[in-house]
Order: C-alpha cells, then structure tokens, then sequence
C-alpha cells in the first residue's frame, strides 16, 4: 500500500476533510467558513477548492461522510462488544457518553449541526445526513437480526435505538452530563430484552 508523503495531495484532502467534520461537528455547517477550514486544516484556500470546486457544501459533505464512517465505526465495535444484544446497545450508549465527557461536551453526533440546518431543503447535505442516520439504523438492525429478532421488529427497534440516542446525545452536551446518555442505554436495553 502506498502511503502519501507530507504536503501530498492525498494528505491535504484528508486534513481538510478531517478538520472541516470537527468544525460542523462543533459548530455546525452555517458557523463554519471556508477560510476557516483552509487555516484548520493548515490548507491554502486554493487547495480546498482545488479538492472541493463544489465550495463548502462539496467539503460539508465530505465531513458528513467522514463523521459518518468514525461513527459507524464507533457503534460497530460496540455491537460486537457484548454477546447479549441488550449489554450491546447499553454500551453504545455508555461508549458516546464517555467519547462527549472526553471532548468537552463539544463533539457530538457527526450529522445532526448540519442536519437541522439544512432541514427542508434538498441538498446534498441533508441526503448526506440522511444516507448516515439510515446507515446506523442499518447497524443497528442486523446486530437484532443475528440476535433472533424478525425483519420488521429488528428494523422499528433499531430506528428507536438511534433516534433515541441522537436525543440523548444533544440533551447530554446541553446539560454537559452523562447521565441522559446513560439513562437512554438503560432503557433501550430494557427495550431490546423485551423483544428476546
């Protein structure tokens, strides 16, 4: 596998990528400017727009689908870390709220800035928002499928699971505590145990 160099092309796409995905991640796509991301990602302006023609919205999406795949990432591994589908989605739950207390209260869900901001309109943001938010349920619903659960319940209980822990996300960096998060966990594990 070739690795890039510093100062290649390849290592500048991903440093813009990368530090635009905190930026919206913290301060959402409206509060993050393009000069911005150039000087957090130590870019010239002209390479931003030399990887992304499209402007901000081009390196929004990019940072949605980076946030995307971290998180992705993050409630893979905390699926397969218990083998009671229950446990498993209590630590996901337990996983975000260390991974929040650990960044300040600050670094959030990864699509949810840029995805009330772009509500009602049809932009490549919001289908980036959306394609992540289906994507986790996705997750989410195959650990219940390999647990035993139907098609149907497995789809409804992992849409629950995500929708709940995005709001208790959100109501856990307001509050800058843990304990929405946790709650959260504690419930929807008592949810999936219902259904095993």
């Amino acid at each position: 596998m070739q690795t890039s160099t510093p100062g290649s092309a390849p290592g500048t796409r991903e440093r813009i990528v990368v530090a635009a995905a905190r930026l919206v991640q913290r301060q959402g796509y409206v509060g993050t400017g393009i000069k911005q991301i150039a000087t957090e990602a130590g870019a010239t302006l002209g390479s931003v727009y030399h990887f992304f023609p499209g402007g901000k919205e081009a390196v929004a999406v990019a940072a949605i689908k980076h946030g995307d795949e971290e998180f992705a990432a993050l409630l893979r591994e905390a699926l397969d870390s218990a083998d009671a589908p229950a446990a498993a989605v209590e630590e996901c739950a337990r996983r975000l709220a260390t991974a929040l207390r650990a960044s300040g209260w600050t670094d959030g869900c990864p699509v949810t800035a840029a995805a009330l901001e772009t509500l009602g309109t049809d932009s490549e943001i919001q289908q980036a928002c959306a394609d992540a938010l289906r994507g986790w349920q996705d997750l989410v619903a195959t650990r219940l499928l390999r647990a035993g659960l139907d098609r149907t319940a497995a789809r409804e209980v992992a849409g629950t699971v995500v929708s709940t822990l995005e709001g208790a996300e959100v109501t856990a960096q307001v509050t800058r505590s843990e304990e929405p998060l946790l709650q959260a966990g504690r419930q929807l594990a008592r949810l999936v145990s219902t259904y095993l």
